[in-house]
């Protein structure tokens, strides 16, 4: 197989790219490697035992030219997975131009390459939930730790509204109907993936980006406080706490990649909601409670604040749709997820950004 991973250097893409690479697949990395973790990822791919099966191009996937470029020199391409561009909300706020031009024009380019010179080439696109907007037209519950959708027993699924909201979803939103109807109008093979949250080895989590890393990582750091003796540094949480996602580990999300590929007659033109499921669903305010556990401390210290623009009280994916046309679902426990998460996180902060040897397989590497 010849695949394509866009944003190959971030936390899907290295992991997708790991597994492929494992299969003796050869694979094209494309990153433009600004967002922090990304050169530490394309070294330890490099480094692995089959670093000579992969090539990496630095590019901006804005610049149509360059993506046609790419296409030329190491297409045709079998497989293509879009997993690249600008994955924080915030930052689409403060810079909404910059997020359009990543998330649709990219799409839009790597599209319109693979129409021209990839045609036979199946794509798989990581879109958000965040397409669904706040979902505040919903019919809400509430217990002690979090909220409830008594009116979804099995979760949300692709049949919700499209509501686009922030800068991000709006982009976000766009790219994903772009997948789709290049499908729909020009005959490409695409599948769209909205995604809950996910998390996992390689992710290298930031205060508006990758919430379950960013959260070990302030467990960690109090569990060190109060070893050293001292009064734990405290982050905040925003909103009440008891905002619930069903979280998904990159083990499982990269199965789900590849059985898409396998069945990619049945997923061709299809959209699915991803996520953990309720079995692997989430509040903050439980999160905090499993982290306290796991790091050996009798809670956290935090504070509340503001609750985020255009947050969701509670996305939790129907993941029927993908069991049933693509035989996937996820195994990794939250439990055993968050374990692994927290041992990922203290080898990072341990021996600094790069927590791993070049070629050394973690405990949680797909």
């Amino acid at each position: 197989m010849n695949i394509l991973i866009t944003g190959g250097c971030g936390f899907l893409g290295s992991n997708l790219a790991a597994h492929f690479l494992e299969t003796g697949a050869h694979v094209t990395l494309v990153d433009s490697l600004v967002r922090q973790g990304s050169p530490s990822n394309l070294a330890w791919l490099q480094g692995s035992s089959a670093g000579n099966l992969m090539n990496f191009v630095q590019l901006d996937l804005a610049d149509n030219e360059a993506v046609l470029a790419l296409f030329r020199r190491h297409g045709p391409f079998d497989f293509i997975c879009h997993v690249g561009g600008q994955v924080a909300m915030t930052t689409s706020v403060s810079d909404p131009r910059r997020d359009l031009q990543t998330n649709i024009l990219g799409t839009f380019n790597v599209l319109e390459a693979m129409r021209a010179l990839s045609p036979d080439a199946f794509l798989a696109y990581s879109s958000t939930n965040k397409v669904y907007g706040d979902l505040e037209w919903l019919r809400y519950g509430e217990t002690e730790s979090r909220y409830t959708l008594p009116d979804y027993p099995d979760g949300l699924d692709e049949e919700l509204p499209l509501d686009f909201s922030t800068p991000y979803g709006c982009s976000k939103g766009a790219a994903d109907q772009y997948v789709r109807d290049w499908s729909r109008v020009y005959g490409l093979k695409t599948v769209v993936f909205r995604h809950s949250s996910i998390y996992g080895g390689r992710q290298f989590a930031s205060y508006d980006q990758g919430w379950v890393g960013w959260f070990c990582r302030q467990a960690l750091d109090q569990k060190q406080a109060a070893q050293a003796g001292r009064a734990p540094q405290k982050f905040t949480i925003s909103g009440t706490g008891k905002q619930v996602r069903d979280v998904l580990h990159a083990r499982d999300l990269v199965k789900l990649y590849a059985a898409a590929y396998e069945r990619r007659s049945a997923a061709s033109g299809k959209i699915f909601n991803i996520g953990g499921g309720l079995a692997n669903s989430l509040s903050l305010i439980e999160l905090l409670g499993l982290l306290a556990d796991e790091v050996g401390l009798s809670s956290l210290s935090f504070e509340k604040i503001a609750r985020r623009q255009s947050d969701q009280d509670f996305f939790v994916a129907d993941i029927s749709k993908a069991q049933r046309l693509l035989g996937w679902s996820p195994e990794m426990t939250r439990e055993h997820g968050i374990q692994q998460m927290l041992e990922w996180t203290a080898q990072s902060i341990e021996v600094g950004v790069n927590p791993c040897r070049p070629g050394e397989r973690t405990t949680d590497k797909a």
